[in-house]
């Protein structure tokens, strides 16, 4: 069975969108990452820590998908990650209200011997020093996929890009690809991001679907049109976990079967958004995954007679 390595936040969310709010919930990259994953019959492990305060009910819940948790630190006596926010009436911009790092603060991750040896690495949104300590402790994995975001861009570039040089599949958004590129045409974006030493890029457009570029090709998926959506809390990460799960699980990374786990991933990511945190994700059966996938497939083939 293929291992996936899973690096991220296991955290606590609070948050508020058009439709209403929540208190204190399960949420973090790894969390999402790992839920998403699990879809695919995989070897997953998650890398991250936890404070006292963590309810062990949540930790069933990703033991009950066999996620391995043996790498999961538990702080005695310190409190989770926590993270706060507020969407706007549009859904595609937030305002942050509340972070507390607390025991990510002093963060040192320890791969377990088990998984160092794993063909997958998804690294998920985090610290770059700590992304680079797992990349440092794995034994050439198939693949390194990472996951970063604009905040990193701002504060850490230059331990970013020394990240950046040593992975195999970057994944972020439009927004966070020009700013990482200084290029507003998403084309000429992932050229140059290419240029810092991956070989495939992933932006990821919400509810417009993601792109994926490698060389000189480049393939589309569209998101699937919702009648109703939530909160985008976790969409992207659960899109990253459906990605390198595929991947873990069909052990094949090329391009053309990129293409079939940027679907996947984007097929995880819209039933994700349908109700608050990891709710729908927590409730999601097989049966639903393939109906979906279906609409996924009658939504992007068509024929033309060209004249």
């Amino acid at each position: 069975m293929s291992k996936l390595l899973i690096v991220g936040t296991v955290a606590f969310d609070a948050i508020e969108t058009p439709f209403g709010k929540t208190d204190k919930i399960l949420g973090g990259a790894a969390t999402y990452i790992a839920l998403s994953a699990a879809h695919f019959g995989i070897d997953s492990s998650v890398v991250s820590v936890i404070g006292e305060d963590f309810p062990e009910k949540y930790l069933d819940l990703l033991r009950d998908r066999n996620v391995n948790l043996d790498a999961l630190e538990v702080v005695k006596g310190g409190n989770t990650f926590f993270w706060s926010g507020k969407y706007h009436n549009d859904m595609n911009t937030r305002d942050t209200l509340d972070t507390q790092l607390n025991v990510l603060a002093d963060f040192s991750p320890n791969v377990p011997e088990a998984y160092k040896n794993s063909e997958i690495v998804m690294l998920g949104n985090l610290h770059p020093a700590v992304q680079m300590s797992v990349i440092d402790q794995v034994n050439n994995p198939q693949l390194i996929v990472l996951d970063t975001m604009n905040f990193w861009m701002d504060s850490e570039l230059e331990l970013l890009k020394k990240v950046i040089a040593r992975v195999d599949v970057i994944t972020i958004n439009d927004e966070e690809a020009r700013q990482l590129s200084g290029e507003y045409s998403l084309v000429k974006a992932a050229r140059k991001i290419r240029d810092m030493g991956p070989d495939y890029v992933v932006i990821k457009k919400g509810e417009h679907g993601a792109l994926l570029f490698h060389n000189e090709e480049m393939f589309f998926a569209p998101a699937l049109p919702l009648e109703e959506v939530f909160d985008p809390t976790g969409a992207g990460d659960t899109f990253a976990g459906g990605f390198a799960g595929y991947l873990a699980k069909t052990k094949d990374v090329s391009f053309g079967n990129m293409k079939n786990a940027v679907i996947y991933g984007s097929n995880l990511a819209s039933f994700c958004v349908e109700k608050f945190g990891t709710e729908r994700m927590l409730e999601l059966e097989q049966g639903e995954l393939e109906r979906r996938l279906k609409n996924f497939q009658a939504l992007t083939q068509f024929e033309i007679n060209l004249a």
